[in-house]
């Protein structure tokens, strides 16, 4: 691999020129902005390599020892001056075999062409929280994001038109030709083409690439009845597609804040309801909370805490069908204070009226 490609430089760029490039190849491929994408974290640490390379003057001077690794699409032709192919012309390290030469030459897959190739936006991930109830109801989000975007400069080409003129990699010649330890190597010029001459310029507000680096805000529409943890597609709001490609989606995880009483499982929601001594025993209408507001549940006399009672209907929407699920009510018999005598006269005639009713079952049998 060629360290000065891999950062859109020509041999002697100064330090300054190889800080803004390295800054413009971390923007695009840096894994914080493409979360899981493997081949964009590799290419990042080849950049960060090739970076701490050429901005040590040492480690260029060595570098540049070696030759630099033409990019160009066609086959180069190679020159043999002398057989020792054991160190490099400075004698320091070990030599790369000639699978890594030649990788290095044809480029990656072995043609050199991937660089120009019409490629598929990568997709971006991101996050929103939403209330209980905004979630049961559906709403609107503004996700501020960080995605790649055409640049504006060369319209995605990554090459901007110039007058015609002698190429300057090549010097009208139409070949390039480095060294690589013992061996020469020459092949079409990448810039011009083979032709000598320039007719377009690598666009160096993206570096070549076609896409830029930008902030943007998007609004999403979100479904009644998401769920805590749901994954939202939103389709071609990713990362701008290189060479004209088709741009990548977004993926917005939505987080829902729990509610003071009631809880989801599934579309059902569930909550526990107190009901006084005397509702539970001689019947009662009372309300119960749910998603819409107050809603009246008829409770059947001699009613015991944690029966369950059901409302059809009264649950959260399925994101999917729109249909509803149940609202499930447990109650909770709750005992009155004794705060008076009066209290506690009427429980000790309610104590005798029953006995020991409550637990004859115990010690039947």
């Amino acid at each position: 691999m060629d360290f000065y490609v891999i950062l859109g430089l020509k041999p002697g760029a100064s330090q300054g020129e190889v800080k803004r490039a390295y800054k413009r190849v971390a923007r695009r491929y840096h894994p914080d902005i493409n979360p899981g994408d493997r081949e964009a974290a590799a290419f990042y640490r080849t950049a960060t390599e090739a970076y701490e390379t050429l901005v040590d003057p040492d480690r260029r001077q060595e570098y540049d020892a070696h030759g630099a690794v033409s990019p160009a699409d066609e086959p180069a032709t190679v020159e043999f001056q002398g057989f020792d192919f054991s160190a490099s012309g400075t004698g320091g390290g070990v030599s790369a075999t000639f699978r890594e030469l030649f990788a290095e030459v044809l480029g990656p897959g072995g043609t050199g062409r991937a660089a120009s190739e019409v490629q598929r936006g990568s997709d971006v991930h991101g996050e929103i929280t939403l209330g209980f109830h905004e979630a049961l109801r559906g709403t609107e989000r503004r996700l501020a994001v960080t995605r790649m975007e055409l640049c504006e400069g060369c319209g995605g080409t990554g090459r901007r038109r110039a007058t015609a003129g002698p190429c300057p990699a090549c010097r009208g010649s139409g070949t390039t030709r480095w060294r690589r330890g013992h061996m020469i190597f020459s092949k079409s010029c990448a810039d011009c083409g083979g032709s000598g001459r320039m007719r377009h310029h690598p666009c160096r507000a993206c570096g070549a690439e076609g896409t830029v680096a930008r902030d943007s805000t998007i609004t999403i529409h979100v479904p009644a009845g998401v769920g805590d943890g749901a994954c939202l597609r939103v389709e071609g709001q990713g990362n701008a597609g290189r060479r004209g490609g088709a741009r990548g989606d977004l993926y917005v995880t939505a987080r829902v804040e729990g509610h003071r009483f009631l809880r989801r499982e599934g579309d059902d929601l569930f909550v526990d309801l107190p009901i006084a001594v005397h509702e539970a025993a001689l019947g009662a209408v009372v309300d119960v909370p749910t998603a819409d507001g107050p809603a009246p549940l008829r409770i059947p006399p001699a009613t015991q805490s944690g029966d369950r009672f059901r409302l059809p209907g009264r649950g959260a929407p399925s994101p999917r069908t729109g249909q509803r699920g149940d609202m499930v009510v447990s109650v909770t018999v709750v005992l009155p204070p004794a705060r008076d005598e009066r209290s506690r006269r009427l429980l000790r005639e309610l104590g005798r009226l029953h006995g020991n009713d409550v637990r004859k079952d115990l010690f039947e049998g």
